[in-house]
């Protein structure tokens, strides 16, 4: 196993213990699986953050702070993004 890999395991094993920080990445849970799916469609289709931005009718800046996770993007701009994608933006609720 790379060494830093087992820096961050053991990390992440101890942070999560504290009680803040493990409801703290509890939350960031939703948060990141949709800016993970976000870039992997937008990766995967070869589209830039400005390509994107501009097929959204938004701005290169709001595509990175979203995918830097700077901001928690509204579900109105996720829609956005998702349609820009040629995705459609499904929520459940389990």
């Amino acid at each position: 196993m790379n060494k830093k890999y087992t820096f961050l395991d053991q990390y992440l094993k101890t942070q999560l213990k504290k009680p803040n920080f493990k409801r703290k990445w509890k939350e960031s849970e939703v948060q990141y699986q949709l800016v993970r799916q976000l870039i992997k469609a937008r990766v995967s289709q070869q589209i830039s953050q400005r390509k994107l931005a501009q097929k959204a009718k938004t701005t290169q800046a709001v595509i990175s702070r979203i995918e830097s996770f700077s901001i928690n993007p509204s579900v109105g701009l996720v829609d956005k993004l998702a349609h820009a994608l040629g995705k459609q933006l499904s929520i459940k609720i389990a």
